[in-house]
This record gives C-alpha cells, structure tokens and sequence, in this order.
C-alpha cells in the first residue's frame, strides 16, 4: 500500500487533501523519518545488549519494516480523529 502511494505521487503531482488537511504522503515521509531515529534507536540498543552488530543490525531491519507500516496506518488513523483539533 505504501509502494503504490509512492508511485502515484509520481503519477500525480498533487494530492487530495483529506478533511483535515494532511496528505497521506506526508504522512509516509513523517513515518520514515520517525523510523530513522528509532532503528539508530533499535540498533545501538540491540548492539549493547547482545554484543553482535549483525545481529543488533537483523533486530533493527525487521524493527524498522514492521513499526514503518504500524506507524502509518496509526498516523492516519489519529488523522481522522477530530478530537483535540
């Protein structure tokens, strides 16, 4: 689902905003970056407990895969809430 976003974001140039106003791109690119700072999270913490990179690097992959698509889809979700807005 994330793949197809991505390539029809560079199919259209724009997106429809939803009834707030966040594009679900936007989205994707606050997921991914979130992801960044929490696999360097994930890895450092992973190294010091285990004391192996490649296996401190395996926990951080598969971290980074799953939280990147949980992450969207609780992003979107608390963009349909009207509470607090």
């Amino acid at each position: 689902m994330i793949a197809q976003m991505l390539v029809k974001s560079k199919q259209k140039s724009t997106y429809k905003e939803d009834s707030v106003g966040e594009k679900p791109i936007r989205s994707v690119a606050k997921a991914l970056s979130w992801r960044v700072v929490g696999t360097l999270d994930t890895l450092v913490v992973s190294y010091v407990l285990t004391g192996r990179i490649s296996l401190a690097a395996s926990i951080a992959s598969v971290d980074f895969l799953t939280k990147l698509v949980l992450y969207f889809f609780h992003e979107r979700i608390w963009n349909a809430v009207k509470w607090g807005k």
